[in-house]
C-alpha cells in the first residue's frame, strides 16, 4: 500500500489504521519508521516534488521482494510543504517473524534514499530552494537525475 499525501503526514492516524488493517492477520512483527524534518540550516520546512509513476513502479518491487518473505510493506509520504518536526515519510514492515521485519525495514529505507523519485527542496525565509547537496541522483534517470 502505498499513500501520498499533499502536505505534513498524519502519523497517529496513519499508523493506528495500518494496525488495525493488519491485526486479523498473523503478523508477529510490525515495524513501523517515521520520517521527521529536522530543523537545521536555518530551514522552516522542506518541500517534496514526487514522480508518481516511478516511485509506484518501485514500490511496486519492494513489495514482490517482500511477499516470499511473508512480509508485507506500507508507506506513505507527502507532496508539497513539511514544516520543521512534521513528518513526510512513514514506512512499515509486517512479518511473521522480527528478523525478517527488521532486516526488510532496514533494506527498504536505504533504497528509498537512494532511489525513490522524489526531490527534496529547503523553505527558507519564504523561498523554495532545491536541496542539491542533501539530494541523491537517481542513477539512469537523466534529466530526473538532477544537474551536476
Amino acid at each position: 500500500m502505498l499513500e501520498l499525501y499533499n502536505g505534513a503526514l498524519n502519523v497517529p492516524e496513519i499508523i493506528t489504521r495500518w494496525y488495525a488493517q493488519e491485526s486479523d492477520t498473523n503478523y508477529g512483527a510490525y515495524i513501523p519508521f517515521v520520517g521527521t524534518v529536522r530543523d537545521e540550516d536555518g530551514i522552516e520546512g522542506l518541500s517534496f516534488d514526487v514522480y508518481e509513476p516511478i516511485l509506484t513502479s518501485w514500490f511496486e518491487a519492494w513489495v514482490a521482494k517482500a511477499e516470499p518473505l511473508g512480509a508485507k510493506l506500507k508507506m506513505a509520504h507527502s507532496r508539497g510543504d513539511v514544516l520543521v518536526h512534521e513528518s513526510s515519510y512513514i514506512a512499515a514492515v509486517f512479518s511473521p517473524k522480527r528478523r525478517v521485519a527488521l532486516e526488510t525495514i532496514e533494506a527498504f529505507v536505504e533504497d528509498f534514499k537512494a532511489s525513490a523519485p522524489i526531490w527534496k527542496y529547503d523553505l527558507k525565509n519564504g523561498d523554495r530552494l532545491y536541496a542539491r547537496e542533501r539530494s541523491t541522483p537517481i542513477s539512469g534517470a537523466g534529466l530526473l537525475g538532477g544537474i551536476a
